[in-house]
């Protein structure tokens, strides 16, 4: 069986803080691995083994990356076993929903030599105290660089025509959908289009829209309506029961960056940066919010205030970048003591029961 893999974030380093949609996106899984303890680096590494085991027998997976830890995750779903493992430690959050048999909660601690960690134990301390005060700070840069962007979206939205940015809206409502309805409630799925990493800002667009038949690229300016436009077409999926992909902005995670409707075969997204792609297959089309919505000659009359926005914006989001690196390296130093203290075998007691569990829903 081939695999089709997917790769999305369900939490985020926002604008307003760490962000997840842990509960949205494993809405559909009904056996779900728990990874506690708050070990530093073993989650991610156990779930990369099994992910990587069960991938070529599972068929579609999903890989859920860490907005803290370049290449690190914090989970892994096979949906067609509608079953999971995913890293629970702080800050994430899953709402149980039967825990003993929905929820297996594994305590990664008992993989752990209390006495090999007690000689660092000062150190341990000093090193998690950094890491959360560097990660506050980048949330701090992050909801400064927000405030600057709603200065940003204050010039366009000033000379906005709202008339126009809803036909637009009504337009594309009325291509995707037509008069079709399904008889069914949507399933709604939230989760981030990227992130705010230690690498910056990350995304995953060529992938997901990968197996998309028809793709199109919304481009435009902040305060033009992108956003807005997406809430309206999620909302009328919701309505006529077509199920949505729902990606929220990594900055803003009250903002939206892209739909797929799995059942249309389509896909929308905001297609300016950080995220910005441009249309390379013959079916792919752009819609342009500035040319439709906005007054002309508005870049042209505010470019030097412009200028200076982006530049301020530039600066402070790339201050929280430098934040969250620095709190990678702690979290790596964390994860050298951690990992040094493992038993060995009780790691892969772990693991080998986890893989028999999940290979047994492949019957």
């Amino acid at each position: 069986m081939n695999a089709t893999v997917r790769h999305i974030y369900a939490g985020g380093n926002t604008a307003r803080g760490y962000r997840c949609f842990f509960d949205s996106v494993l809405a559909e899984v009904d056996r779900l691995f728990v990874l506690t303890g708050g070990v530093e680096g073993l989650a991610s590494t156990l779930i990369q083994r099994i992910g990587d085991e069960l991938a070529p027998r599972a068929g579609s997976v999903e890989w859920i990356h860490s907005p803290f830890v370049s290449g690190a995750f914090d989970g892994v779903i096979f949906p067609e076993l509608r079953a999971a493992v995913v890293d629970g430690s702080y800050p994430r959050s899953l709402q149980p929903r039967a825990p003993g048999l929905i929820e297996t909660y594994v305590d990664l601690q008992a993989a752990i030599d209390a006495d090999r960690l007690s000689p660092r134990r000062n150190l341990i301390a000093t090193w998690y105290e950094a890491l959360y005060q560097k990660t506050q700070e980048a949330y701090e840069a992050f909801a400064q660089a927000l405030g600057i962007h709603d200065e940003w979206e204050e010039i366009y939205i000033a000379r906005l025509n709202r008339e126009e940015a809803n036909r637009v809206a009504e337009e594309v409502t009325a291509l995707f959908f037509g008069e079709e309805t399904l008889p069914k409630n949507a399933r709604i799925r939230h989760m981030y289009l990227g992130a705010a990493t230690p690498a910056g800002p990350v995304d995953h667009i060529p992938n997901l829209t990968a197996g998309i038949g028809k793709r199109y690229f919304i481009k435009g300016r902040p305060g033009s309506g992108k956003s807005t436009m997406l809430k309206k077409l999620v909302a009328e999926a919701k309505r006529r029961g077509f199920d949505a992909d729902v990606y929220h902005c990594g900055l803003d995670p009250h903002s939206l960056d892209m739909v797929i409707l799995p059942e249309k075969s389509l896909a929308i997204f905001d297609s300016t940066a950080p995220h910005e792609y441009f249309p390379d297959r013959s079916s792919d089309e752009v819609i342009d919010m500035y040319a439709r919505a906005i007054e002309p000659g508005t870049d042209e009359a505010f470019a030097d205030r412009l200028a200076e926005i982006r530049e301020r914006y530039a600066a402070v989001m790339k201050k929280g970048t430098t934040s969250l690196a620095e709190a990678q390296a702690c979290r790596h130093r964390l994860a050298d003591i951690y990992g040094q203290a493992a038993d060995r075998e009780k790691v892969d007691a772990i693991h080998q029961a986890i893989i028999r569990e999940l290979t047994a829903r492949l019957a």
